[in-house]
Formats: structure tokens, C-alpha cells, sequence
């Protein structure tokens, strides 16, 4: 039986949300076709009616989820995103929370097409926080973006490192307190 345009779209649509979770759960390499497939509800060989390879596939699940972080993320005070994304609940969520933290290190080993699709989320990423930095002052600040750079970098450093520990332990568990507090402390300070 042949499904519809929109039915293929849908499906398309949900192969993409499953890979971006998994993805950022496992990494490009822990997730094959077959398993990322069986766990969308489908057949392997439905793969290749939708992409025309994995690496297809990453980029646009990647495209997707960061599009979902860039938007969180202008929805947010400067204040509340570090609250938000420097915890513990955010480090335990791999595969709903951000793509950077997730992702950058296996990012920085695929192919340009990939890497592009992560500069452009770091850059929207970049455009929410500056402009959430900027609400409210009566003059703009001259190094808004630069203190953006250097507060994300920090947040997804932090998250990565936590994460590179066990959950439960102190160090995963005191990195993202002192990362948390020193960027609280930079933000007021610069307000």
C-alpha cells in the first residue's frame, strides 16, 4: 500500500526526532541504521527512501535539534540559561538536551557539511544569548558577543566535563556548581 506525501513527511519528520535523541544519547557512532530504524518503527530499507546516507541523516537530525536548542535558548534570560543548562538535569538528560554538549567532539570529526551545520547552531546560539544580554541596557555593549562566546563555551565545557564523570560523583557534581556560580557571578558583574 503507498503512503501519502504528508504520511512520508511525517515519517521523515520522526526518524529525524529519533536519530537527533539517539544521537545525542550515543553519539554518530554508538547508533547504526538498522537499530536507529527498529527504534523510529520502521525497516532498514526504508532508510534509503528518506536519506541517501547516515551522514545525510546527521546533519539534518543535527540541523534540527539545534535549531531546538538556539530557540530554548532566546526564549531565556542570560541568568536563567545558565541555571537551566549548567545542572544536573540538564547533564543527565543526554538525549533531550543541547547538541553542543552532546555532540561537538564526534562533530569535530565528520565532514564539513556537518561541521557547518554546527557553526551555524553555534551562531544562532550565539545571536539568542547576545540579543537576551542586550534587553533592557540603555546602551548596547561593545563586547556582548565576545562574553556570549565565552559563556557558552563555559556552559558546554562544564556540561561536557560533568559528564565525562560518573553522575553520581562529587567532581561531575562540583564542576557544574563552580562552573554555574562563576558564570552567575561574570553575568551580574557585567550588568
Amino acid at each position: 500500500m503507498k503512503i501519502t506525501k504528508t504520511q512520508s513527511l511525517a515519517n521523515r519528520a520522526h526518524i529525524v526526532e529519533t536519530a537527533s535523541a539517539l544521537f545525542r544519547e550515543r553519539g554518530y557512532d554508538g547508533v547504526g541504521v538498522a537499530e536507529l530504524m527498529a527504534t523510529a518503527g520502521f525497516t532498514q530499507g526504508g532508510f534509503y527512501k528518506h536519506f541517501a546516507s547516515k551522514a545525510d541523516l546527521m546533519a539534518e537530525a543535527a540541523q534540527h535539534s539545534l535549531s531546538k536548542s538556539s530557540a530554548s535558548a532566546a526564549e531565556l534570560e542570560v541568568a536563567d540559561f545558565i541555571n537551566v543548562y549548567v545542572s544536573k538535569r540538564h547533564r543527565d538528560a543526554r538525549a533531550t538536551g543541547c547538541t553542543l554538549a552532546a555532540l561537538c567532539g564526534d562533530a569535530a570529526r565528520q565532514p564539513e557539511a556537518l561541521k557547518t551545520t554546527f557553526a551555524s547552531g553555534v551562531e544562532n546560539t550565539l545571536a539568542a544569548l547576545e540579543k537576551n544580554a542586550q534587553a533592557g541596557l540603555q546602551t548596547p555593549a561593545p563586547n556582548a558577543r565576545e562574553q556570549m562566546i565565552e559563556l557558552l563555551a563555559q556552559a558546554v565545557g562544564a556540561l561536557m566535563l560533568s559528564r565525562a564523570c560518573a553522575d553520581d560523583s562529587a567532581l561531575a557534581d562540583e564542576i557544574l556548581e563552580v562552573c554555574r556560580g562563576g558564570l552567575l557571578r561574570r553575568q551580574h558583574e557585567q550588568h
